[in-house]
């Protein structure tokens, strides 16, 4: 896909990929999130991206907010555990509404007292809700254990505690301290030149002080294995698998990627589902996922059943891990599964503003965007050998830490 990039003097990039459509996609993108801070101020990010929309400079929560909604557009924004994300989709001609209305909740929020409190309560409301849904709040307990002592294992959202404790100097510092200009990128897809999109991102964005980034992360340590039951006032059981795995500059990442989508990813076709669902019934929902962050990354399974059947989805689990270790995939099999990976990508370009910022996203971690050929070619290049490898690291029983949310007896 063809894209260009312009660097502002300090630093921060605009990004613009051309579209015929009549709908733009935007989003300002900073390489910052939960990771970035510290332990006592946890969901300091989470909390800045709620307020962010409260009130600035110029606008009050509804002027924000109607800003883009009155001529229909959607704005919405989130926080992982490495960056904070707005983003937009609007009819072309508000292309200037949406860029400063970015520039004006990013750099000239005001964070006021009162609205710090009334969202406070909001977090924590989210909190509470969270914790109420099993399914979810064991990727977030499972993270914890697999970082144990690190940044990446805590919940974005912090803790009741510590969002509490979240102060307005706390807000202006973290900002200070992690919102780079360098490792900020704001990006477009629409039917606009180039020159445009200059134009218009260096009125609104020329004037943010530079601020240059200073690599303070560390990477997690590798953590014990650890098995874990805890349990809880809930109806059925929820389980756990995975390790830490490679980070975005690894070379087996395109690999695990590929083994990742075949043995639970997306579909109804992965090896797990076709045998703990379809074959046995002994789970509605079993998956794998793998996020690659920016020096480790995770490998995790989750089922949910009843406790009953947990010993018995579990022996199923290994046993297919088993077979994949001791009969690596013929090159048919991984044709096949090249296939069918290189498909899912394709079709994930119609996906246009998450498409946009997953090449935002791409030139803060490489400074870079590969088009779709380049990526096939990458999954291409994957071995026999490269799959037998990554296999024996990443399904090996004796690696998997283990998490088991079992109802109450």
């Amino acid at each position: 896909m063809e894209y260009n990039v312009h660097t502002l003097p300090n630093g921060i990039r605009l990004l613009h990929v051309p579209s015929a459509s009549a709908i733009s996609h935007a989003c300002i993108i900073v390489n910052s999130g939960s990771r970035d801070e510290q332990d006592e101020k946890a969901g300091l990010a989470h909390f800045i991206e709620h307020l962010i929309f409260k009130r600035t400079e110029k606008r009050t929560t509804n002027q924000i907010l109607n800003r883009l909604e009155s001529v229909g557009a959607d704005l919405n924004a989130y926080t992982t555990k490495e960056y904070t994300c707005i983003h937009a989709s609007f009819l072309n001609p508000y292309l200037d509404r949406t860029l400063e209305l970015f520039h004006d909740i990013v750099f000239h929020s005001t964070f006021p007292e009162d609205e710090m409190e009334k969202e406070k309560s909001v977090i924590l409301d989210e909190i509470t809700s969270y914790l109420d849904q099993p399914e979810e709040a064991i990727y977030d307990d499972f993270e914890d254990l697999v970082f144990a002592g690190h940044p990446l294992g805590r919940n974005i959202l912090g803790s009741p505690e510590t969002v509490n404790n979240i102060s307005q100097a706390d807000i202006h510092q973290f900002i200070k301290e992690n919102y780079h200009t360098d490792k900020i990128v704001v990006a477009v897809l629409g039917n606009y030149s180039f020159n445009k999109l200059i134009k218009t991102g260096a009125k609104y964005y020329s004037e943010i002080p530079e601020n240059l980034h200073k690599n303070t992360r560390l990477a997690p340590e590798k953590a014990p294995v650890s098995k874990v039951v805890l349990e809880k006032p809930i109806m059925q059981a929820h389980v756990m698998l995975g390790s830490q795995a490679y980070s975005l500059h690894h070379p087996y990442k395109t690999g695990l990627l590929l083994l990742n989508n075949l043995v639970g990813g997306t579909g109804m076709s992965s090896i797990l589902n076709l045998q703990i669902r379809e074959k046995y019934g002994i789970a509605y929902t079993i998956e794998t996922g793998y996020s690659p962050l920016s020096d480790t990354g995770i490998f995790t399974l989750y089922f949910g059943t009843d406790k009953e059947k947990v010993d018995k989805a579990l022996s199923l689990i290994f046993k297919e891990f088993k077979k994949l270790k001791d009969h690596p995939l013929t090159e048919v099999q991984l044709q096949k599964a090249k296939h069918k990976f290189i498909g899912q990508i394709a079709l994930g370009e119609e996906n246009r503003i998450g498409l946009i910022i997953s090449m935002a996203k791409s030139l803060i971690d490489y400074n870079k965007i590969d088009d779709l050929q380049t990526v096939f070619k990458r999954i291409e290049a994957v071995t026999t050998s490269d799959m037998a490898n990554i296999t024996h690291e990443i399904l090996d029983e004796s690696n998997l830490s283990a998490l088991t949310f079992y109802p109450l007896a």
